[in-house]
Order: C-alpha cells, then structure tokens, then sequence
C-alpha cells in the first residue's frame, strides 16, 4: 500500500464540500476508496457534485446552524455508523474594507461561519474519532491569512488566525487519543471565489483589477497562484499513514506568499 494516500475505506466528512476547495477535497478522496459525505448550504451545488461523484452522500447544511450540524452528524452516523476523518473546510470571504464601514453583522457572520462552525463541527465529530481505529484526524482549513496580518479583510484574517489556536488547542488535548489535528493556509486559490476578493479589493483601495491581481501574483515567490487540486493533495497526506507523526501544524499551501 501506498503510504503517501489514506487507506481505502477511511470514513469522511468534508464541510462546504460542494465547490471550490472542498469538492476537490471529496473528489480526492472519493478517488482514493474512502467512503465521503459532504454537507453544503448550496443545494444545486450538491447535485452537480453528487452526479460527478455517485459514491458520495449529503447533507444541505448552514455550518454555522447548530441544528443543521447536529442533522449532518445523524446522516453521517447513519450512513458510515462512525467517521475518521473531519475536514472542517466552511468558510466565506467576508466583508472587504477599512474597519470604520465594517458593520456588527458583517463581523458576526464571518465569526459565524469561519470560527463557529468548526468548532460545531469538532465537538460532534470528536466522539466519533475518538471511536475510530484508523488513525483519526481533522483537517481544519485556515488560510495563509491565519500567519499574516490583512488589511481591509480584518473579519476573515481574525477567524483565520482564529482556526489555527483551535487547531493547536485540539492537538494536544487530542493528541493523547490518538487523533491527529492540523491546518491547511491556502494563499491566492484560482477561482471565482478569488476573482471576487479581488475585484472588492481593487474597489477598496481604488486601483484597478487587473492591476489589483498582478500585485496579488507578485507577492508571491512562485508567481503562481494555488489550486483547489493543491490543497486536496495536502490533505490527503496528512491523512495517510506517511504523515502519522504530524499533528499540531499549521502548512501553508500557498507558493510562499511573502506578504498581504
């Protein structure tokens, strides 16, 4: 067997894992023989992805709902009986500008979705690995964001950096189960998702957006922007038997962002 891969049949379950990051996440391990249910708050979304991928069940979900997390957990219990690994992947972007015209709301949304919900999600997942004889683990997706101070995007980075002491809090008080907790730092991921910070953020400081991405590239050592396939693979190592030894650990995936 392959040590850099999960062993087939690993149980999974990949929040916001309809689009973008996270569905590229349950393509990959779909792909590799583990048995993937995704939970997302775009219903279309799911379908698309359910179609693309048959073995692959779902959950329409807000991460942030607690009712609607404790609905995913009895899906996931009654269609796996148990779960090994938890990729705690909702987020959104959140608002764009200077703190001043960043209304309470805002704020309480992204906390909302990008902080809350992993911790809805660890709290229900935890007794199942706990359970688990697969060398269990948690996957939580911060972004480069969570290492890096973020002017204009105060909301996101703070949740960001946020994700990552949850992460490290989890691996030690974890650790002595045997359940493995890290984090995923993304940087500038292609995408829609990617287009839209950057024209926000073009619009926030008055620049242009095709000279808003170009400065978006140069700040990077690669010159080259991520994609979703980038931080799948990550993932997928971590969960594999070669990365055993690895908890507490906050990776960045970002081609060296060297600054935001």
């Amino acid at each position: 067997m392959n040590s850099l891969v999960p062993q087939p049949g690993l149980r999974v379950l990949v929040t916001a894992g309809a689009s973008g990051i996270g569905a590229a996440i349950a393509r990959a391990f779909s792909e590799a023989g583990a048995s993937v249910h995704i939970c997302d708050i775009d219903r279309s979304a799911i379908d698309r992805l359910v179609t693309a991928l048959p073995g692959v069940t779902a959950s329409v979900a807000d991460a942030s709902v607690e009712r609607d997390v404790d609905l995913v957990f009895e899906d996931v219990v009654g269609s796996f009986g148990g779960l090994d690994v938890l990729v705690n992947n909702a987020g959104i972007a959140g608002p764009t500008g200077p703190i001043e015209d960043i209304s309470a709301a805002q704020w309480q949304r992204t906390m909302d979705v990008n902080l809350n919900s992993q911790f809805l999600f660890a709290r229900r997942a935890v007794p199942l690995l706990r359970l688990s004889a697969h060398s269990p683990c948690i996957v939580a997706m911060s972004s480069v964001a969570g290492r890096l101070g973020y002017a204009y995007r105060t909301p996101y980075a703070s949740t960001k950096w946020g994700v990552v002491g949850l992460m490290k809090s989890l691996a030690v008080e974890l650790g002595p189960s045997g359940v493995r907790v890290n984090a995923i730092l993304p940087g500038t991921v292609e995408g829609e998702r990617m287009s839209g910070v950057i024209a926000a953020r073009a619009h926030a400081t008055g620049v242009g957006v095709d000279a808003m991405r170009d400065e978006y590239i140069r700040k990077i050592s690669l010159r080259r922007m991520v994609t979703p396939e980038d931080v799948a693979a990550t993932t997928l190592f971590l969960c594999s038997p070669a990365a055993r030894n690895i908890t507490g650990q906050a990776i960045s995936v970002d081609g060296n962002l060297e600054y935001l």
